[in-house]
């Protein structure tokens, strides 16, 4: 079910080549499922939202062209066997197991994260030039939540699936907020800081879908937070030698107590250690991690047809990365865990069996 836009690499399909991994806010789970099933069926593509057919997806100027995400949904061989995107993706979204009619609204929502990430950690632009990028498009919620008609195509596409869906704006806002603190902040105090991003940064993705299923019992929500939250710390376990390398001083999403806890410190990462310490940590990281993605697998039985079918598959992806990370003692400086064609083929007819 889950978007969860949170885009990382390593539960990628094994169709296509490695890009360089990312572990920003925003495009965490679209669809584990597409991946197995692209085993499976034929490819198909889908014609992307006006929006994204070459238009300009922001209303603030862009100082280079070349920084332009204008072609963010767009049909190309080279991405995934089943969605028109043009970054990688993790879980590719609009997959064909969700609804048909839900598609579109799915690709708008995605461009609308997309862009607004690669605004935050894409290029080599200045903190402030990001900041002015993002702004743009705050402005442009704050336009649409005022009724005022825009200019901008993929704002235009936004308004009408909000309006359409009843879709709560403040979801938006939190994705645009989640963007705005990768560009300031690298280090997380403790893990209450750190949920406190994933609530802003994967959370809405997942709220926002089941707003488009019809599917917002409290339950619900709470269950697609804490699936959302888990995929979100999975990737930045996957991904710790990454986000070192985002800048000059590193990215660590690794709580600091924690790292402190343990006798750990921002060296150990800089130097690729795998010490005892480090396989401890990371095995507290991955049962924390593991706790609360089994916290929101009941959303997969409550959830029928095609849905569930996707979200029972998200959930066994995740937990299989998991089963990797702790395969390889925590060292995912050497051993990036992935999942491959026969990780698929082994969770696929589980997920069927269980539908």
């Amino acid at each position: 079910m889950m978007l969860c836009l949170v885009r990382k690499k390593g539960l990628e399909p094994p169709r296509r080549e490695a890009l360089e991994p990312k572990s920003s806010a925003s495009t965490n789970s679209a669809t584990f499922a597409q991946d197995l099933l692209s085993f499976l069926t034929p490819a198909f593509y889908r014609k992307p939202p006006a929006s994204a057919r070459g238009a300009r997806l922001f209303s603030t100027p862009c100082p280079q062209e070349s920084a332009c995400f204008a072609n963010i949904i767009r049909r190309s061989p080279v991405t995934s066997p089943f969605v028109p995107v043009d970054h990688y993706e993790n879980f590719p979204v609009a997959s064909w197991l969700l609804p048909a009619a839900l598609r579109r609204p799915i690709e708008v929502i995605y461009a609308f994260a997309r862009t607004a990430d690669d605004f935050a950690d894409e290029g080599s632009r200045p903190a402030s030039e990001r900041l002015e990028l993002l702004g743009g498009y705050e402005r442009q919620l704050d336009a649409l939540a005022a009724g005022n008609r825009s200019e901008d195509p993929l704002f235009q596409d936004l308004a009408g699936i909000i309006a359409q869906y009843q879709l709560p704006i403040g979801l938006f806002r939190d994705l645009l907020d989640a963007f705005k603190q990768d560009v300031t902040q690298t280090r997380y105090k403790d893990f209450d800081e750190l949920l406190d991003y994933c609530r802003r940064s994967a959370n809405p993705i997942g709220r926002l879908l089941l707003h488009l299923y019809g599917k917002t019992a409290p339950e619900n929500l709470q269950w697609s937070d804490h699936i959302c939250s888990a995929l979100q710390l999975i990737n930045h376990w996957q991904d710790v030698a990454v986000d070192w390398q985002k800048n000059e001083t590193g990215r660590v999403y690794l709580p600091q107590d924690d790292l402190a806890r343990f006798g750990l410190a921002d060296r150990d990462i800089a130097s690729a250690t795998c010490s005892a310490s480090w396989q401890q940590m990371m095995a507290f990281q991955c049962a924390r991690a593991r706790s609360m993605m089994l916290a929101g697998k009941p959303l997969g039985s409550v959830l029928t047809g095609r849905i569930g079918l996707e979200l029972r598959a998200i959930v066994a992806g995740g937990l299989t990365i998991l089963d990797k990370i702790d395969a390889e003692r925590g060292d995912v400086f050497r051993h990036r865990p992935q999942l491959s064609k026969w990780d698929w083929l082994r969770i696929g007819p589980r997920v069927l069996l269980n539908a």
